[in-house]
């Protein structure tokens, strides 16, 4: 069950389809762990394309969303890193079997979900702008944000 306007979001792991279609050897910027996959939210947006944001353990920079409340958080800086977000139009990328995380982080996701999908769109939205001419950041500034972004790869999903 992909995301619907009831319910905004979704937790699950991107698809064998979808890292034999993005090969870690061209795409370096995506997330891969073969033996333990990466638990993504999944937004869809207005341009009907899905955001996958990963659940990060140890994270550090700015541009995510640090759990505060979970038992993981006490030992690391665990959260939804949107550096390493991915756009995917093919729902044949989304592995749809069981997803498990931990408890007090789903809970935290929940109650945050507005903060995260309003953080993680302003993040996409202002590498779209500046690509487009429309918000142009310094160059130290895109690289800080968008350096080791995978967004770079999915130009066509962003149609920019």
């Amino acid at each position: 069950m992909l995301p619907t306007k009831e319910f905004d979001f979704q937790i699950y792991r991107l698809s064998d389809n979808f890292y034999n279609t993005y090969p870690k050897t061209q795409y370096i910027e995506i997330l891969e762990k073969r033996t333990r996959p990466y638990n993504c939210i999944i937004f869809e947006s207005s341009e009907e394309y899905f955001v996958c944001i990963p659940y990060r353990t140890d994270l550090n920079h700015k541009y995510a969303y640090y759990f505060q409340n979970s038992q993981r958080c006490i030992q690391h800086k665990s959260g939804l890193d949107y550096t390493k977000m991915v756009i995917i139009r093919d729902i044949n990328f989304i592995d749809n079997g069981q997803v498990v995380i931990d408890q007090d982080e789903y809970v935290e996701t929940v109650k945050n979900i507005d903060r995260i999908k309003d953080e993680s769109f302003n993040y996409l939205e202002d590498y779209k702008k500046h690509l487009k001419g429309e918000l142009i950041l310094h160059p130290s500034e895109f690289n800080r944000r968008y350096c080791y972004s995978p967004l770079k790869y999915f130009h066509n999903e962003l149609n920019i």
